[in-house]
């Protein structure tokens, strides 16, 4: 009973001591990236000049949505009557055949939708309903435009008038109310909002000043994206991405520009100079943005700790010491109160090439302590600090400080350069979390714990 009892009394203090102890968790440093998120929603601005009719009556278009028109090209009649329909039934046009641009006409639209086509936005079908639709009635206008003459030659006459456009662009048969809209103007509410696009068809009734067409007159438009300010920044400071555009994966380069808008919110506006006609029946298109991930050594962010250092100058530190690290002269005072020096090795953790100047462990030099330069009485007082942005490693079986310098992080990742002099290397084992390590701390290696 004796021996169970001791035996049952040191097994409860290990267990009290093992939970009152902070554990630590190595993690070894593996190459990597960082999963990001590059898909994005955006609105399409472009030139656009909404065309109204002139008169009431039915409407017949001879422009296929998406083809370009010169200008005083014929757009669209407008029967003022509704009887040339009518007599166009009483007419025999024969037989017609489609050419061999209005098939390729028709398979270009079809093949367009089938690659585009997602279940999810299962409303641009009624759009491609309509486009076909459209497509068929202005091919049958066209046959059946070359037989109006007859019918004004026999005393039928002002029933229909010509309208031809104002200006060259590309013709689009549907208007949204964001044909003004600019990049300054967006905002969340316009990607939150219910969308309403409404669709203009042949052979319908317009009244005088109705939207009839539109056209849009640049080749130069822009997608606005909302975007998360750090990222819109790096963007915009490259000057352009490449993009993909989701609908047909057709991918082109745009140039950025960051917006801070009367919401508060960040937006990228990706100006493009090609590609227009293929996006000018949608207002609203899915964009991926085609970056170059950053590839280094992978750590968690819980790693990383920042740690204060002494600066000194190059000049004042000798490279090579007994140990093959630097080392520094000192001035000390000696017992009969003269003034001597003494070589004291200290390890270096980063070197400034900019300011020339090396980060040293500040446990081993105090504020206020004199230097001297090898070979010179010039002397330097310490005193100046910095922090650097680091991790513990434990290869050596202590807490030993490695600095770091971060390409890229997210919330749960950071990538860091590799290989550099005083830094990590792949396979090093660093302490997941920092904060359960002091430096210079023991660290058990049999007991620490893998992580990650």
């Amino acid at each position: 009973m004796l021996i169970f009892g001791v035996i049952f009394f040191y097994v409860v203090v290990c267990i009290i001591l093992y939970f009152q102890t902070s554990h630590i968790v190595r993690y070894e440093v593996q190459e990597g990236s960082l999963a990001t998120d590059t898909v994005y929603r955006g609105v399409a601005l472009r030139d656009e000049i909404v065309v109204n009719a002139e008169t009431a009556g039915y409407v017949n278009y001879y422009a296929r949505e998406g083809e370009r028109v010169a200008k005083n090209n014929l757009v669209y009649i407008v029967d003022e009557t509704g009887h040339l329909n009518e007599e166009m039934e009483n007419l025999s046009f024969g037989e017609n055949t489609l050419s061999d641009k209005e098939l390729s006409d028709f398979r270009h639209e079809i093949v367009n939708f089938v690659h585009s086509f997602d279940a999810s936005q299962y409303g641009s079908t009624y759009d491609f309903k309509y486009s076909m639709k459209n497509t068929v009635l202005k091919l049958a206008n066209t046959n059946m435009l070359q037989s109006i003459d007859d019918l004004s030659g026999s005393g039928q006459r002002n029933i229909v008038n010509y309208f031809r456009a104002p200006d060259t662009g590309i013709v689009a048969y549907w208007t949204d109310g964001y044909e003004s809209l600019t990049a300054q103007d967006v905002t969340e509410d316009i990607f939150d909002s219910e969308y309403e696009k409404k669709l203009m068809m042949g052979n319908s009734l317009v009244a005088a000043g109705d939207a009839v067409y539109k056209l849009s007159t640049s080749e130069n438009w822009s997608v606005v994206i909302p975007i998360e300010a750090t990222r819109g920044a790096q963007l915009q400071e490259e000057g352009f991405v490449k993009v993909r555009f989701l609908k047909n994966q057709y991918e082109s380069w745009g140039e950025t520009k960051l917006l801070t808008n009367g919401d508060g919110n960040t937006y990228l506006q990706l100006t493009f100079t090609n590609s227009m006609v293929s996006f000018v029946t949608d207002r609203f298109l899915d964009v991926e943005l085609i970056v170059e991930d950053e590839t280094g050594l992978k750590i968690p962010v819980s790693s990383i700790v920042e740690k204060e250092f002494f600066l000194i100058p190059e000049d004042f530190v000798i490279p090579g010491g007994n140990n093959g690290g630097e080392s520094v002269i000192r001035q000390t005072v000696l017992e009969d109160g003269t003034l001597s020096s003494e070589v004291l090795e200290t390890e270096v953790y980063y070197f400034d090439n900019e300011s020339k100047e090396y980060f040293v462990d500040s446990s081993i030099l105090n504020a206020g302590d004199t230097l001297y330069k090898l070979d010179s009485q010039e002397t330097f007082t310490v005193s100046k600090r910095a922090t650097l942005t680091g991790v513990y490693n434990i290869n050596k079986g202590y807490a030993d400080f490695k600095q770091i310098t971060i390409l890229d992080e997210n919330d749960e990742y950071a990538i860091v350069e590799p290989n550099m002099k005083y830094g990590l290397s792949v396979y090093d084992y660093i302490v997941l979390n920092a904060e359960s390590v002091k430096d210079d701390q023991f660290i058990n290696q049999k007991n620490a714990q893998n992580g990650g």
